[in-house]
Order: C-alpha cells, then sequence, then structure tokens
C-alpha cells in the first residue's frame, strides 16, 4: 500500500500511521505521509470503484458550498488485488455532543445554499445593467446529480428530473421494489406500494420544493466532531427535498433535540411534515432490507400501510 501510494500520488514518505476503523461496508486505515496525514477507505467489491467516485463527488460538492466540513477527499484508486480505495484527508473525529447544535445549524446552512444561489441570480438579472457577471456557482433547478452515489453499497438512480415526486417515487423508492421483488417476490410489499404511490401526491399539495445538496445518509454513524466544530462524512449526495435528510437522521438514533432545534430556526417543519418523513424513512427501510435482509420487512411494510390509511 506505502509503495501504491507513493507512485499514484507522488508522496515523498508514506508509513502506516495507528489509526484504522471501517464501517459495515468498507475498512479504512491512516498513513503519515510527507504532506500530511490520509485516510484510505478499501473495498474490495468489483463495483467499488464507481461507489467511491459518488462518494468523492458527493464529498467534493459540500466542500465547494463552505457550510459543513467533511474531510478533503484526494484521489480514487484501483486496489492491486481488486476492488478500489477512496484516498482523503485524515481527521481526528470523537462521538458529536457539544458541537450538535453547530451541526444543526451548518446543515440548514448546506440546505438553503442552492436556494441562496437561485435568489442571487434572480436579483442579478432584475437589476437593470447587471447580466454577463459567470457565477462562481450554477443553480441546480432539477433534482438529481451528475454521478451515481451509493447508499450503502447499492447504487442510487440520479437522473436528472423536473419532478421531485415523481424522482423519488421512480428513483428511489421503485429500484428497491424492484430488488425486493427480485429477492422474494414478495406480495404483500408489491401490493402495498402500488397502493401507496397513488396516495404521494396528496402528501406534497402546495408545497414548493427547491432542490437541496443533501449528504443522503445522515445517520449517527457519519457525523463527528473535532474541537473546531462538526464534521460529516461518507456522504451519498444528490439535489432532493431538504426533508428527506432528516428520516435516516431519526431512525437510529444520535441526534440530540439542540440538532433538530438549530435545524428548524432556520428551516421550518412545513405541514405535513411527519407524513413525509416516513415516507423518506421509507425508502431507508427498504434499503436496510435489501442490504441486511428480510429483518426489516415489517418496517418497510408498516410504513406503507400507515401512509394509505
Amino acid at each position: 500500500m506505502e509503495a501504491l501510494l507513493r507512485r499514484e500520488l507522488g508522496y515523498g514518505f508514506v508509513k502506516a500511521a495507528g489509526h484504522s476503523g471501517g464501517g459495515c461496508i468498507s475498512q479504512g486505515q491512516s498513513y503519515d505521509t510527507d504532506r500530511g496525514r490520509v485516510f484510505v477507505k478499501v473495498n474490495p467489491k468489483a463495483e467499488a470503484r464507481r461507489m467511491f467516485e459518488g462518494e468523492m463527488a458527493s464529498l467534493t460538492a459540500i466542500l465547494k458550498t463552505n457550510t459543513v466540513r467533511v474531510p478533503k477527499p484526494i484521489k480514487v484508486l484501483d486496489s492491486p488485488s481488486g476492488g478500489s480505495m477512496l484516498v482523503m484527508e485524515h481527521v481526528d473525529m470523537r462521538y458529536l455532543s457539544s458541537h450538535a447544535a453547530k451541526l444543526g445549524a451548518q446543515l440548514a446552512d448546506l440546505h438553503l445554499e442552492n436556494r441562496k444561489l437561485g435568489e442571487s441570480l434572480r436579483k442579478e438579472e432584475s437589476t437593470v445593467g447587471q447580466g454577463g457577471g459567470q457565477a462562481e456557482r450554477a443553480f441546480v433547478d432539477q433534482f438529481g446529480f451528475d454521478v451515481v452515489t451509493c447508499c450503502g453499497y447499492l447504487p442510487q438512480v440520479n437522473d436528472w428530473q423536473q419532478d421531485w415526486v415523481m424522482f423519488y417515487a421512480q428513483q428511489r423508492i421503485q429500484p428497491q421494489m424492484d430488488m425486493v421483488e427480485k429477492a422474494s417476490g414478495d406480495r404483500e410489499a408489491r401490493e402495498l406500494w402500488s397502493a401507496l404511490q397513488l396516495k404521494i401526491p396528496e402528501l406534497f399539495r402546495g408545497l414548493e420544493i427547491i432542490p437541496a445538496l443533501l449528504h443522503g445518509d445522515l445517520w449517527g454513524g457519519n457525523v463527528a466532531e473535532d474541537s473546531s466544530g462538526p464534521i460529516i462524512f461518507d456522504p451519498a449526495s444528490f439535489y432532493g427535498h431538504s426533508e428527506y435528510e432528516l428520516a435516516i437522521a431519526g431512525m437510529f438514533g444520535g441526534f440530540s433535540s439542540s440538532f433538530y432545534s438549530a435545524y428548524h430556526s432556520k428551516i421550518p417543519q412545513a405541514p405535513g411534515f411527519e407524513k413525509r418523513l416516513q415516507l423518506y424513512q421509507l425508502f431507508h427501510y427498504l434499503n436496510h432490507w435489501n442490504h441486511f435482509g428480510s429483518g426489516y420487512r415489517g418496517s418497510s411494510l408498516n410504513i406503507m400501510r400507515n401512509l394509505i390509511k
């Protein structure tokens, strides 16, 4: 590994440091180099390059907003033994505690950043004699992302689409339902999803949704802090509805009331928020069903039953 990093990244010195880590998808190891400490995530799967390229694009996009801190990505490399690796800045992280409210505020800033770009653009266009200047960052007026990103190791369809409700039904839930169908042919899941599809538009009536850049997989295991403030990592980004971000945050704990208070002071809950949150949690329960098995079937079907009532 040391020789590979020296060769591919031009480091003069590389030595394994004592820090290692990993989740249920990839393993990681830190290395000291002559340009600072780096963290290398490694995955042996054949599709790992696609997963890491999506993560690198996600980290880069969040980094450019200058709102919430992420580790700086460096490069995706092929592993000599098969699979791929993602090299990024090493960050000394600890459990999120004292900076929870700051994370809530910064996450709201991330979600509002594209909206503010749009407002600045409109202001510029309406000012006599203005225009022709090139904005540093372009306003995104559709839902999706430039590359495939993976939530866990399963790819997400990020084809650009104008309508959020269509995007969510067709490019988030439907692919998960197709995987359930292929693996188990679950008739009840299929019937519930057919009924739920007819109900989804009602949950969004009267709501204006401006695309927001999302982390995409913001559960308690993907947030941390250091002495300077909060850090988020392992993103599966795309431009979507800001409420989607809070779905998995509420499923597995890890976020205090101060996080939510700070977030909602900048982005207040809109009418119907709780039901839409259930709809967004459905994606994550289905995704867990497809990753880890039928232990998540009951939660998936219960959400569909509740939303059809």
